[in-house]
Order: structure tokens, then C-alpha cells, then sequence
């Protein structure tokens, strides 16, 4: 399991991702994490409505209310413009970031 901590930098990357090819509602964008994720992480519902609300008052989310599949009514959120743009930083951001960190664990001699 990958804690909190571990993915704490990188959850708005995981959203914006997740909302890339379609909008969709806090119920299931938790349930892809987990499922993407084969349960080695499960966002909790706060941090999950922290990030949405963040990403939003930044303007890359926008947010209607429409009937999910079954018949609820839901709160849906897809990326604005802006959030694509974002998207393709953040890819960026997290390639170097990753390359970066596996430059250090690979030990001290690695070149």
C-alpha cells in the first residue's frame, strides 16, 4: 500500500489525468484511483474534495450537476483549457521529478 505521503505532491496530476478523457463525479474518480491503482492507494474523501475544490478556484476545473448512471444526481467536473495546459506541465514536472529520484536511489556511484 502507498501512503498519503508518498502521492501527497502528485494528486493533482492523478485528477487532472483521471479527468482528461471524460468528466466525472467524486464517487467514481475515487473509485478509478483504486481501481488504476489496484488498491495500492485509496484517496480519502477529504483530500479528494480539498484537491477538486483547489484545482477549481485555480481554474482548472469546472464543475455542473447532471444524473450519474444510476439515476443520482451528481456534481461532475471536467478540465477547463487552462487545466489541459496544466496537465501537460505537471506530465513534465512529474518526468523530471521521477527521473530525478530514481538517479539517487539507483546509490551513490550511479552517473
Amino acid at each position: 500500500m502507498i501512503g498519503a505521503d508518498a502521492i501527497r505532491g502528485h494528486i493533482d496530476l492523478i485528477l487532472l489525468a483521471i479527468l482528461e478523457t471524460q468528466p466525472s463525479y467524486a464517487y467514481e474518480i475515487s473509485k478509478t484511483i483504486t481501481d488504476r491503482s489496484r488498491g495500492e492507494y485509496v484517496i480519502k474523501q477529504t483530500t479528494l474534495y480539498t484537491a477538486v475544490k483547489r484545482l477549481q478556484s485555480q481554474g482548472l476545473l469546472d464543475s455542473y450537476e447532471d444524473v450519474s448512471p444510476t439515476g443520482k444526481p451528481r456534481t461532475y467536473y471536467k478540465l477547463t483549457p487552462t487545466g489541459f495546459e496544466q496537465l501537460g506541465l505537471k506530465r513534465d514536472e512529474w518526468r523530471s521529478t521521477r527521473a530525478l529520484v530514481d538517479h539517487f536511489t539507483k546509490g551513490k556511484d550511479a552517473s
